[in-house]
């Protein structure tokens, strides 16, 4: 299976659901252009770290971005891999990517499991429960949201379970920059399976934020990296790589899990 991916790598305006709803639909516009098969949007695109104010803006149940999102899936015939929204649910709000096919179904939902205190999201969201591995186009993908990629062990159980390709939506601030391009390649080479990244750009009052989203190969070679302004990100990808280059360096045969 091959997949032509646009990551959309767009600032964002800040507690203002509404605009960010009317670039969302020109970003998309772009990637139908392109041809792209699956679209992938940066983490709190509709919000940005607005938490103070979740209670005015969180969206209830999600609704009204499922509908976005279900509309313009089946309008451009691509997958779309939603980034993630600060949805309201009876507990609180929990900061939740939904996966959304080409037909315009929601396929598979996945709220942020681990909450990055240094951004008081602890303060502000729950913790989700989701398990994060999904199925498009036959494919089996892991979902995952930004602080979650310090975790290698919450990557490694989607990819023991099947996953070729780990699909990562944040909103990773400029000064760890660094932290964030190594730590993909990272994920992607002792994985052996794709990483798509898309962050966001701009700036809030309270942090910059770095761009540079990536594709990455099984081998942790970077197939497209943006730099830190707006961009539509284009890279291609080819599952059917990933059986023979894990064959080459046989890790998942040589694991050894009863003494971890």
């Amino acid at each position: 299976m091959k997949w032509k991916i646009g990551c959309i790598q767009m600032n964002i305006a800040f507690g203002n659901p509404n605009n960010n709803f009317s670039a969302v639909e020109q970003w998309f516009e772009k990637a139908a252009k392109e041809q792209c098969s699956i679209v992938v949007l940066p983490e709190l695109w509709t919000t940005g770290y607005d938490l103070t104010r979740l209670d005015e803006i969180a969206h209830d149940e999600g609704k009204d971005v499922l509908q976005l999102l279900k509309e313009q899936a089946k309008k451009h015939q691509f997958h779309i891999v939603g980034g993630s929204i600060a949805k309201k649910v009876n507990s609180g709000v929990t900061n939740t990517m939904y996966i959304i096919d080409k037909e315009g179904k929601l396929v598979h939902e996945y709220s942020k499991l681990h909450l990055f205190q240094l951004m008081d999201e602890h303060l502000y969201l729950q913790a989700g429960e989701d398990e994060p591995i999904f199925t498009l186009d036959g494919e089996k993908a892991g979902s995952f949201i930004c602080y979650d990629i310090r975790f290698p062990e919450w990557l490694r159980k989607s990819v023991m379970s099947g996953a070729k390709a780990l699909f990562v939506v944040a909103e990773w601030p400029t000064p760890r920059v660094e932290h964030w391009r190594i730590l993909l390649q990272a994920r992607a080479i002792e994985n052996q399976c794709y990483i798509i990244a898309c962050n966001r750009t701009g700036s809030d009052a309270n942090n910059e934020f770095a761009g540079h989203s990536m594709i990455i190969d099984p081998w942790g070679t970077i197939i497209s990296e943006g730099g830190s302004g707006e961009e539509l990100l284009i890279g291609e990808i080819d599952l059917h790589e990933i059986d023979e280059i894990r064959s080459r360096i046989p890790i998942f045969d040589d694991r050894r899990p009863k003494k971890y």
